[in-house]
């Protein structure tokens, strides 16, 4: 397996959703590449901050104000 390779099943990977060949190739080619291995790791860290922050969500008086904020200035930019 290459990179490239390794890179477009990634996901499935993480999910143990390759099959058994698959994962096997890519298991090997972990071993031997440490760009790959940092990319692995990498994703997964950013999909386990991310669960881990849960939801956010901003708060209403705030949210309005950022709204108006936005639609000011649209409202006040030259149309492209």
């Amino acid at each position: 397996m290459k990179c490239e390779e390794l890179l477009q099943y990634l996901s499935d990977y993480i999910d143990k959703e390759l099959s058994e060949a698959l994962t096997d190739e890519a298991q090997q080619h972990l071993a031997t590449c440490q760009n790959c291995r940092v990319v692995l790791d990498s994703t997964q860290q950013t999909i386990f901050l991310f669960r881990e922050q849960g939801k956010r969500t901003i708060p209403v008086q705030n949210r309005q104000r950022l709204f108006d904020q936005l639609q000011e200035a649209f409202q006040h930019s030259k149309p492209v």
